[in-house]
């Protein structure tokens, strides 16, 4: 095992999953001193931040990957924002699940086969404003990034659509 720190992603990733699907929010303090979970974001309650834990391949590499996001509950799956922070570039998560759309998601106490997919259209703005609605800062990240943030609706996979039904 290597004593190499953890990337902040792993660190969610592990405070997940210890915590039965959460990672609690920091305290101011605790941010500032490096935990990588944020204070708590107005508009939002819980004992912590709302995540899944996204699988994805490498466009690529073929590499293997796990990324927790901010997700918003859609239909029977789950939304999930390219904001990269406000970056002009999409985070490689998208890119790879734009490539690579079957997948899986960690929702804490399952794991669940989806397909990923773009929100177009009216599904994308009624998805987007009330994410907006609920957390204003990714009105900011889209306005610093110049560039329209992709929703992706990680959609639940029947078993019988699994199957090949």
């Amino acid at each position: 095992m290597s004593d190499a720190p953890l990337s902040w992603n792993d660190r969610i990733v592990a405070e997940f999953r210890a915590n039965g699907g959460y990672a609690a929010w920091s305290s101011p303090e605790d941010f500032a001193a490096g935990r990588p979970v944020p204070p708590r974001v107005p508009g939002l309650d819980g004992p912590g931040m709302p995540l899944i834990l996204v699988h994805h391949t490498g466009a690529r590499t073929g590499r293997e990957r796990v990324s927790p996001l901010f997700f918003q509950p859609v239909d029977d799956g789950w939304a999930v924002f390219a904001t990269h922070g406000g970056s002009p570039h999409d985070p490689a998560w998208y890119r790879n699940l734009m490539a690579h759309p079957r997948t899986t998601v960690e929702t804490g106490d399952e794991e669940v086969p989806v397909v990923a997919r773009l929100a177009q259209g009216e599904q994308r703005a009624r998805i987007w404003s009330r994410q907006v609605a609920l957390i204003p800062k990714f009105a900011e990240f889209e306005a610093a990034s110049g560039r329209e943030i992709p929703v992706v609706v990680l959609q639940r996979v029947t078993p019988a659509a699994a199957a090949g039904e």
